[in-house]
């Protein structure tokens, strides 16, 4: 089978496997769970730690890690492996994803047990800030503005951007439990199309820019949908900050008549302005400053990424360059 076919085949079966999620989550509704305790709280955790189910849940996440890992390497070193490894990485993941689903129904906690609720949302922040990265020189970060220089680092990231993004999403997934709320069942869709995505490097599908603008957009819903689930009025922040950079940023990469930008921006701040005014939320005019959060905190990073990177890659090769010369001298 080619892999645009498994592409096609994958959406189905990640539905489905979303759909099973849903279906059997019905099994977990008697587990007894702590009160919530605010937001650096994790909710869905048992409320003690039990070695043995750690041990199922850090085995599997690791061997899953592994896997994916292997593949990019693979897949990197040995280019005539590229269309088999496609298949074995799909078809792999599909794998881990009903062993998880099992993890969960017999033994419940995944890693959030043992780890903080930051470092699941801080790698996918992560992932999010370097796909604007390597879109940096086509699209910009805002108004479709290319940013010139930071050659060595943009490189660098284009080169092994994989081996962090496989990270995040492996490592997320397995910090939750397969439970069936709305947020889960959003997220885990979401985490199901980025590895389809991990899956078909290489592939013309891979850096196709409608798809990739949808796999940047989704965590949009899913930040909202979690949001709304939490009933803390801040769904406004989320679904606005993560829409300013849809629509100020990532728009310019599938969009180009300038009119049908202008008037997807004109939207956003009509949006903005009704939800913020009280239409839909809690919220008053004073309050419209939190769109910004998400954006700013992404856009700092991504700068921060690139000068630090750009530094270090330069006293790097300083530092090899001097080793080589003494070798010689010697």
């Amino acid at each position: 089978m080619k892999v645009s076919k498994l592409f096609k085949w994958s959406f189905t079966i990640a539905a489905l496997l979303v759909g099973l999620t849903y279906v059997s989550g019905g099994r977990l509704d008697n587990v007894v769970l702590l009160p919530d305790q605010g937001a650096s709280w994790y909710y869905w955790k048992l409320p003690s730690r039990d070695f043995g189910v750690m041990i199922s849940a850090w085995g599997f996440y690791l061997t899953h890690q592994l896997f994916i890992w292997w593949g990019i390497y693979k897949m990197q070193t040995d280019k005539e492996s590229r269309p088999r490894m496609n298949k074995v990485l799909l078809i792999g993941n599909g794998v881990f994803i009903l062993l998880h689903l099992m993890q969960t129904h017999l033994w419940y906690d995944g890693l959030a047990q043992d780890v903080p609720v930051f470092t699941s949302q801080g790698s996918v922040i992560g992932m999010l800030v370097l796909i604007l990265i390597m879109e940096i020189q086509r699209r910009g970060i805002l108004f479709g503005k290319p940013v010139t220089g930071f050659q060595r680092m943009k490189s660098f990231i284009l080169k092994y951007h994989g081996y962090y993004i496989a990270w995040a999403i492996t490592y997320t997934f397995w910090y939750h439990p397969m439970v069936n709320t709305n947020g889960h069942l959003v997220g885990f869709f979401y985490l199901f199309l980025l590895f389809i995505q991990s899956s078909i490097a290489y592939t013309k599908i891979h850096t196709k820019r409608n798809w990739v603008f949808i796999l940047e957009v989704l965590v949009l819903f899913h930040a909202t949908t979690v949001a709304i689930g939490q009933a803390n009025n801040m769904w406004p922040m989320f679904g606005f900050g993560f829409a300013f950079i849809a629509v100020f940023t990532q728009i310019y990469g599938v969009l180009k008549i300038k009119w049908q930008i202008h008037a997807v921006q004109a939207l956003y701040i009509f949006g903005a302005l009704i939800v913020f005014g009280g239409g839909f939320a809690e919220k008053s005019i004073v309050d419209i400053h939190q769109i910004t959060w998400i954006p700013v905190i992404e856009y700092a990073l991504v700068f921060s990424i690139l000068i630090v990177g750009e530094v270090l890659l330069a006293v790097a090769k300083k530092m090899k360059l001097k080793k080589v010369l003494i070798i010689k001298h010697e």
